[in-house]
Parts: C-alpha cells; sequence; structure tokens
C-alpha cells in the first residue's frame, strides 16, 4: 500500500484543520482549501458518513489531491440526537457557535427545566479519505459524554466547552489540547485511517 505523501485538508473551518494536521504525521505536505480558494460543496447527505465524503470527494476532484475530509457532531439524547448532522447548521453565521450552544441550552430548557442528570450525549466523527483516481475509504468514531449545565473552558471549538467526556470532570473546552486530541471522537476515527499515513 502505498502512503500519502501530500493531501489537502477538506475543511473551511480553522479549529478542524489544525486537529487535522495535528494528527497527521509531521512529514505529510498538507493543504488547505483556502489556498485553492474553493468554496465547500452543499452537504446533502443525511449521515455524517455521506457528508464527509461529499467533502472528501468534491474536494480531491477541485485540486486533483488525495483529500482527507471529516463530518462531525453533537447527538444529545434529550434532543432526539439533534443537533446531530446539521451540529454547524445550528449557528446561523457559520462558526457562531457560541449562538450554537445557547440553542442548546434554550431546547434542553423547554424540554425539561432540571435536566443536568438527563443530558447524555455523544460527539461522533467520520473522516473519509478520496483519492484523485475514485478510490475512497472511510472511518467513523464515537465518544460518548454528558451535557454540562454551562459553558466552561476557551480551549478547542464548535461545542467543545459544553461536552464532558465520559470519564471525566472537565469539558473539552477545558482540557488542555494535548489530552483533548489524545481521547476524543476525531483521534479515534484517525486511528483507523492512519495506516495510509504511518
Amino acid at each position: 500500500m502505498k502512503k500519502i505523501k501530500e493531501i489537502v485538508i477538506g475543511t473551511n473551518n480553522y479549529g478542524k484543520y489544525r486537529e487535522i494536521c495535528g494528527l497527521l504525521p509531521k512529514k505529510i505536505k498538507k493543504f488547505s482549501i483556502k489556498k485553492f480558494k474553493i468554496l465547500g460543496p452543499k452537504e446533502t447527505g443525511g449521515s455524517f458518513e455521506e457528508n464527509s465524503m461529499i467533502k472528501a470527494s468534491y474536494f480531491s476532484k477541485k485540486t486533483n489531491l488525495v483529500c482527507l475530509a471529516d463530518d462531525s457532531g453533537l447527538e444529545i439524547d434529550l434532543l432526539n440526537g439533534a443537533p446531530g448532522i446539521y451540529s454547524a447548521r445550528w449557528a446561523s453565521n457559520k462558526g457562531n457557535f457560541d449562538e450554537a450552544i445557547e440553542k442548546v441550552f434554550k431546547k434542553m430548557n423547554k424540554i425539561k427545566k432540571d435536566w443536568k442528570n438527563e443530558s447524555t450525549a455523544r460527539f461522533i466523527c467520520c473522516l473519509s479519505i478520496y483519492w484523485p483516481n475514485g478510490k475512497s475509504y472511510f472511518s467513523k468514531a464515537i465518544v460518548k459524554g454528558k451535557i454540562s449545565t454551562q459553558k466552561k473552558g476557551n480551549n478547542g471549538f464548535g461545542y467543545d466547552p459544553i461536552f464532558i467526556p465520559c470519564g471525566y470532570k472537565k469539558t473539552f473546552g477545558e482540557m488542555k489540547p494535548k489530552l483533548k486530541m489524545s481521547i476524543d471522537h476525531r483521534y479515534k476515527a484517525f486511528l483507523k485511517i492512519k495506516k495510509f499515513f504511518i
């Protein structure tokens, strides 16, 4: 199996880009899609798997490079799995996750005033690799946890300040990036595809 030497990372989200670069071996040449000034495709899939593959194939075809794309999100049991694949879209201005987090609290409070003991949730990540010759591969990983009753921590991005993984007392937002990146859903998904890089 030929190892990947250079790759385009299929995301416009700087937090994701930084984390994915941190997972990949240093010797691999990494390109941001910002360098190519490409806007993302419409995410029309009905699952994380479909959306990550839509992005990976789109950016690979546009750049003629191998592409690694991520689709990930937060599923909250009290909200019947929402925001799910619409996690990023819960912020009306893409990237305004303060607004998206407020929306989570608002909707949970509407269903149950004291939801502290009913806040089970999970982060899901799907990573897809797409080669210019049409070959593709994907992996999926889940991290279980619960929703914090308030926003805590300034590290990470997205919903990290309200997600407490099982076995820990701190949110992803409070954790040192090194710890978070060694236990989170993106890392676990990467472990399943790292054979293509190392």
